[in-house]
C-alpha cells in the first residue's frame, strides 16, 4: 500500500496547528503527507474540518463530498474526517456520509493515528506547513464565555490552558526550526492561565517567549475584552519583540446588543479599554471583528455601530453576518429575525466604512521606512508584512523583485504608494539585482 497521505485543512490557524501535529506523527511513522489536488498520489485522505458558522460548515461538507466522489470513482481507498465539524456532529454525519471510513473529533489524534498506522502516538511531533520563518503557537483550547451566537464552547469545551513549560519547550523548538515570528493563538487569550495557575499568566508567558533566542516577532491573536489582563500592556510596551498589534474581538457597540450577545461588557467599558490600550502601547494596531444581523439588531443599533466604527478608527477590522447556529444560546432563546438580505446589506455597508478608514490610514505611511518581513516571491513582487500585519489576514507590502531580498528576512522598506490593503515600496538602500 502507498504510504502517501493527502491532508487538507479547512478553517482557522488553530486547525492548522492540529494538522501540523497530525502530520508530524504520521511522518515520524514513515508516511509522506501533502496536499496536491492537481496530481493526487494518495490512496488515503484526511480532511480537517471547520464547523463554526454556516459558510464554514458548507465548505466542509462540500469538500467531504468531493473526496467521497473520488472514493466512489476508485481514486481513494480510505477517507477520514477530523476536526470541528465531526466533533460537533459526531452522531449525525456517519449516517449522512457512509463513504467516510472514520470520523474523529478535534482531540482524537491518537485514535486517528492508530487507525491509519496501527501505532500509537509517540511524544511531541509537528511538521510545519507555513513558511519556515513564521508559525502558530496554540496556548489553550476551549472557551468559558458562552456568548449567545458562538458554537465554539459546544465544539471545544471549557477553556484549558497548556502549561508555560510545555509552551516554552515548543517555542524553543520552533525557534530551532528557523521560526522568527510566533503567532500566539487561542479562542480566548485573556483567560490563559486562570485554570492552571488561578491567575492571568499571559503577561508572564509573553515575557518568557520574548527571551527566546531567534524569535523576533510575537503576535497576539484573539483576546477577549471582559476581564482583560492589563499587565499585558506593560509587557507589550517594554518588550521590543512583541508586535504593536492585538487581535481583540469586540462584536458590537450598542449596549442593548452587547447584552443580547451576552458579552458581559458595556460600550463605555469597551471604549475605556481601547483608550487604555492605545495610551499604554503607543502606535499599536488593533484588529477587531464585528457581527451584524444578530437577533434583535435594529436600524438604530446598526446606526450606532457605524458611528462607533467611524469614531474608533480601527487599524484592522473584519465583520461577518450572524449565523443562527443550533445549540447556541441565541438559537435556543432568540428568533433569527433579520432577513439574510438585510444582514448582507449591513455587512457591505459596514465594510465600506472601514475601507475608507483603511485607505486614509494607509496614506499616512507613504514616505515612511518600515521594517518588513518577506513572506514570499510572487510574480514580479517580493511580498512581505510589517509588525502590524498578521499572515494571510492583513495587509501586505509589495516590493519589485528586481531588488536583492530574501524570504524569511527583515528589510527596511520605504513606502512609495499606498492602497486600502496594500503598500508598495523599495528597500531603503535600493540595492538592485
Amino acid at each position: 500500500m502507498s504510504r502517501h497521505i493527502d491532508i487538507l485543512t479547512l478553517g482557522c490557524s488553530k486547525n492548522l496547528v492540529d494538522t501540523e501535529h497530525l502530520m508530524g506523527h504520521l511522518q515520524a511513522m514513515g508516511w509522506q503527507c501533502h496536499h496536491d489536488p492537481e496530481e493526487p498520489k494518495s490512496r488515503v485522505a484526511v480532511i480537517n474540518t471547520c464547523g463554526f458558522i454556516g459558510d464554514a460548515k458548507e465548505e466542509s461538507i462540500r469538500t467531504i463530498l468531493q473526496f467521497a466522489a473520488r472514493k466512489n470513482r476508485g481514486e481513494l481507498d480510505q477517507l477520514y474526517v477530523m476536526g470541528c465539524l465531526s466533533q460537533r456532529y459526531a452522531n449525525e454525519l456517519p449516517q449522512e456520509l457512509p463513504e467516510v471510513d472514520g470520523w474523529f473529533g478535534k482531540f482524537d489524534f491518537d485514535a486517528l493515528v492508530r487507525r491509519i498506522t496501527q501505532q500509537p502516538l509517540a511524544g511531541f511531533q509537528r511538521q510545519l506547513t507555513t513558511p519556515r520563518h513564521y508559525a502558530y503557537l496554540k496556548i489553550s483550547e476551549g472557551c468559558n464565555r458562552r456568548c449567545s451566537y458562538c458554537a465554539i464552547p459546544l465544539i471545544t469545551g471549557k477553556h484549558v490552558s497548556r502549561s508555560e513549560e510545555d509552551l516554552l519547550r515548543e517555542a524553543e523548538w520552533l525557534a530551532g526550526q528557523g521560526v522568527k515570528e510566533l503567532n500566539v493563538i487561542a479562542q480566548d487569550l485573556s483567560s490563559y492561565g486562570l485554570d492552571l495557575y488561578h491567575e492571568h499568566r499571559l503577561p508572564s508567558l509573553v515575557r518568557q517567549l520574548a527571551a527566546i533566542d531567534g524569535i523576533e516577532w510575537i503576535r497576539l491573536h484573539y483576546a477577549y475584552p471582559t476581564d482583560f489582563p492589563y499587565e499585558l500592556l506593560r509587557v507589550m510596551a517594554d518588550e521590543k519583540k512583541v508586535c504593536r498589534y492585538l487581535d481583540i474581538a469586540l462584536q458590537h457597540s450598542s449596549d442593548r446588543m452587547l447584552n443580547l450577545m451576552r458579552r458581559h461588557i458595556t460600550c463605555q467599558e469597551q471604549d475605556a479599554l481601547i483608550e487604555r490600550i492605545r495610551q499604554e502601547v503607543p502606535g499599536i494596531y488593533l484588529r477587531t471583528t464585528l457581527i451584524v444581523g444578530h437577533p434583535g439588531e435594529t436600524e438604530e443599533d446598526f446606526a450606532m455601530l457605524k458611528d462607533w466604527v467611524r469614531r474608533m478608527r480601527f487599524e484592522r477590522m473584519g465583520a461577518f453576518a450572524y449565523s443562527h447556529e443550533e445549540g447556541t444560546y441565541a438559537y435556543l432563546h432568540y428568533k433569527d429575525d433579520i432577513p439574510e438580505a438585510v444582514k448582507e446589506a449591513r455587512l457591505q455597508e459596514l465594510m465600506a466604512i472601514q475601507q475608507d478608514i483603511a485607505e486614509e490610514q494607509q496614506q499616512t505611511l507613504v514616505s515612511k521606512t518600515l521594517r518588513v518581513l518577506i513572506d514570499r516571491k510572487e510574480g514580479d513582487w517580493w511580498v512581505g508584512r510589517t509588525e502590524h500585519d498578521s499572515p494571510e489576514v492583513d495587509n501586505e507590502v509589495l516590493i519589485p523583485n528586481t531588488f536583492l531580498l530574501k524570504v524569511g528576512q527583515f528589510f527596511p522598506i520605504t513606502i512609495q504608494k499606498a492602497e486600502a490593503f496594500d503598500l508598495y515600496g523599495v528597500p531603503a538602500d535600493r540595492q538592485k539585482t
